[in-house]
């Protein structure tokens, strides 16, 4: 039987395309109940067509540090992520698990767990950059008054492409989504929490920016903005595609954000401004700067 070049042309375009949910949630002080509608909102997000699914930074707690030795949890085998595993294999999705806290050997880690369809734990990324940061008239916080930094790299693979996992604050430290980049990843998703300082100024200039400088899709997304939280999220969840271009953005409810992921834009965006082939490292890694 005679397969045409039309048929193959569509089946490998299909093979690198799917479709991506963010599970812009309200987050309460009671774990139980964030746990429910996460459950509900993945399924939902499922029935919406998302193969690869997320939730948003600190979606099992409150986000603050009096908060993360109360809520912390070991990994795998904690509350959340027994949960978590059950949903992601009642659903058939791949589920990153947005963040939690996590306790391991007197230490606390705010850590990203991904899960497969099997429900069997994939990887997990502990967040590298802790967010210490003092705003003049604006957002003062610590996390390391209370966590540990994550000193690895993660990188998982859905059967489609590659995608690298980092941490909120980890956005702004492009050395880290240049070696994902360099590691073959199609995709950088995002569990992140910021703020009404930092937010307006600077969420989707730097999801964008990161898109651009590695021509890859970013996907982060948030905690919807509670009003009577001690820490207001910023909300936005964010999808941007290699060229910069903003696919879908949220406001601050709650909301479920999806889109279709076709991997092909990677490839347009690459060989259009072939960045990665003009890179001087002749220069940028043998000589110094003399200032």
């Amino acid at each position: 039987m005679k397969i045409s070049l039309v048929y193959l042309q569509k089946m490998a375009s299909r093979a690198k395309s799917f479709r991506i949910g963010l599970i812009q949630m309200l987050v309460s002080d009671d774990k139980s109940e964030n746990l429910k509608s996460a459950a509900r909102l993945i399924s939902e997000a499922k029935e919406q067509g998302a193969s690869l699914i997320s939730l948003p930074e600190c979606f099992n707690s409150p986000y603050g540090t009096k908060y993360f030795p109360q809520y912390a949890e070991s990994v795998p085998d904690g509350e959340t992520c027994q949960e978590l595993s059950r949903v992601a294999k009642e659903n058939k999705v791949y589920l990153v698990g947005g963040s939690l806290p996590e306790k391991f050997e007197n230490k606390y880690y705010n850590t990203c767990t991904i899960w497969g369809p099997d429900g069997e734990l994939i990887d997990y990324h502990r967040k590298i950059h802790l967010f210490d940061i003092d705003v003049p008239g604006g957002q003062k916080f610590t996390e390391s008054d209370v966590l540990s930094p994550g000193n690895k790299f993660t990188i998982f693979d859905n059967g489609i492409c590659k995608i690298g996992v980092g941490i909120c604050y980890d956005v702004r430290f492009s050395e880290l989504f240049h070696i994902y980049r360099k590691e073959g990843i199609s995709m950088l998703l995002l569990p992140a929490a910021f703020n009404m300082t930092t937010g307006p100024l600077h969420w989707e200039l730097l999801m964008r920016g990161r898109a651009i400088d590695e021509q890859i899709f970013v996907a982060a997304c948030s905690p919807a903005q509670c009003p009577d939280s001690d820490y207001k999220a910023y909300g936005h969840s964010i999808i941007v595609n290699p060229w910069g271009k903003v696919i879908k953005q949220a406001e601050f409810n709650e909301e479920i954000l999806t889109a279709d992921i076709d991997l092909n834009e990677c490839d347009n965006a690459r060989q259009s401004i072939p960045i990665f082939k003009q890179r001087r490292t002749d220069l940028y890694d043998t000589v110094k700067c003399q200032l």
